[in-house]
């Protein structure tokens, strides 16, 4: 039995890496953590952009990604469907809680309906700002950031870099706030 899971689990790890080779940004460094998902940081010489988008608010107005540079911002594409997306929320409160003076988290919800969505939102008592991602905006997105996964978290500097890409939900990633905010 524990050959059979430990197979899967390295086939798990190789799928992974393959599946990330294919489609990471550019000027990545790609490393898999121990449950098989994929983290990329993206070098600064390289650093792109972060895709501008503008989406629909939980309050009704419509948010643009640019609108928010001059801080850190951490991308959280979820859903509330996603286990690991739902898992992984308090760590994400107490990471908003400790660095919310210099990081915005954009909260984007894939693949709900509104009704999901806001209701999930409520539930789980998220204090970020928060957009919907519908279908038809998930596909054009989706392509524009790589989405392998859910959750996938993208750090973006105040200028508007890509700084780093986490899919899943990895400890390392709130390692790695506590490294960019260390004073």
């Amino acid at each position: 039995m524990k050959k059979i899971l430990m197979t899967m689990m390295l086939l798990s790890v190789t799928v992974s890496l393959v599946a990330a080779c294919g489609n990471k940004p550019k000027a990545a460094d790609v490393t898999a953590t121990a449950d098989g998902q994929v983290a990329e940081e993206v070098s600064e010489a390289a650093a792109d952009l972060a895709p501008d988008f503008e989406l629909p608010a939980l309050q009704g107005n419509t948010l643009k990604l640019s609108s928010l540079r001059g801080k850190y911002v951490v991308l959280d594409f979820w859903g509330s469907w996603c286990v690991w997306c739902i898992r992984g929320i308090p760590a994400m409160k107490e990471a908003y809680a400790k660095y919310k003076d210099k990081m915005e988290i954009l909260g984007v919800d894939c693949r709900d309906t509104e009704e999901k969505w806001k209701a999930a939102v409520e539930k789980y008592e998220l204090p970020w700002l928060q957009v919907r991602c519908d279908d038809e905006a998930m596909q054009k997105i989706g392509q524009l950031y790589n989405l392998e996964g859910f959750p996938t978290k993208v750090v973006i500097d105040p200028e508007g870099k890509l700084v780093k890409v986490v899919v899943g939900e990895d400890p390392a990633f709130y390692t790695f706030l506590d490294e960019l905010f260390a004073e």
